[in-house]
């Protein structure tokens, strides 16, 4: 990706322990969901993954005839041939942000507008989570609105739950448990402090995953997200209609080799010949992002 020179974070695969997970088939994928409509709704990392499904499915039929159309907040990509269509709706905290007067309002209570997009989908896949704490120019909000009150900031744990209720409410209310599958992607980890995997390391100034090109190997690397996971996690499991979580920020947690680093296509070349920030939130393609489509291949068909 952009220049990265070494290969090796494209071999490693994830091997649960007392199952094995069938491999990918694009060809099975293109039969098993011939005329159907998948979405993945979110933030980049839901769009990584939806940028790696259509890469895994197309390497199986590179005949096929395919047309895509990018745009803000809907991307979607057409398999002619097989009537599939796989869209991709940047929509990073899922309910609705409105502005008003120039600012930007975070509705913690409302999904209008996003929800017209997902009613016709056969197959929805969520997540969010790395917008809720972002802050200063990154910040995604000028206001948030929650109970008919306006915040210019709250707890952002207390935030996020709010916004997922609203999501699991919107969800029970409008979607045809018969008709559509729905699956929400756990925390995507990031790989930005060293100290993480290398308690070693003392006194670094880096924010970056530069130079590692291996994964770790011991599943006691705790990581981090607990708590956005725990508001998941019980989210969910208060909803009538049944979603296939699936979690993979474990298994993602241990693949510090395998974002782009300073291979982002965004650093000059003097910022990338003194490597002191890299991309480390995004994953490479061929990747990570090709075993969360495994597993999602394996609970879809």
């Amino acid at each position: 990706m952009y220049g990265r020179p070494d290969s090796a974070y494209q071999s490693y695969k994830w091997r649960p322990v007392n199952c094995d997970l069938p491999r990918f088939n694009g060809g099975e994928f293109l039969r098993r969901m011939q005329g159907k409509t998948i979405m993945f709704v979110g933030d980049s990392l839901g769009k990584n993954q939806w940028e790696s499904l259509i890469c895994l499915i197309y390497s199986s039929d590179q005949q096929t005839r395919t047309q895509i159309v990018r745009g803000l907040p809907l991307s979607t990509f057409k398999f002619l041939d097989y009537g599939l269509t796989i869209s991709f709706h940047k929509a990073v905290f899922l309910v609705d942000i409105d502005v008003s007067q120039g600012k930007r309002v975070l509705k913690l209570d409302e999904i209008n507008v996003n929800g017209n997009l997902w009613r016709d989908a056969d197959v929805l896949s969520f997540n969010t989570g790395h917008w809720w704490t972002h802050k200063g120019s990154e910040q995604g909000w000028d206001y948030i609105e929650s109970g008919g009150e306006y915040y210019q900031d709250m707890d952002r744990l207390v935030a996020m739950e709010k916004g997922v209720k609203t999501w699991a409410h919107w969800i029970d209310s409008n979607i045809d448990r018969t008709k559509t599958k729905v699956f929400f992607l756990s925390i995507s980890p990031t790989h930005y402090n060293p100290i993480e995997w290398n308690p070693a390391i003392t006194g670094t100034t880096t924010e970056n995953c530069y130079g590692e090109t291996a994964p770790e190997t011991s599943t006691a690397y705790a990581g981090t997200y607990t708590d956005q996971m725990r508001v998941l996690d019980s989210v969910l499991r208060d909803m009538h209609t049944p979603t296939y979580f699936m979690d993979i920020t474990m298994l993602s947690k241990l693949r510090k080799d395998a974002h782009p680093s300073i291979y982002s296509g965004i650093l000059s070349p003097a910022q990338k010949a003194n490597p002191v920030y890299g991309d480390c939130s995004h994953w490479c393609l061929p990747g990570l992002p090709d075993t969360w489509n495994q597993l999602f291949y394996t609970a879809l068909l």
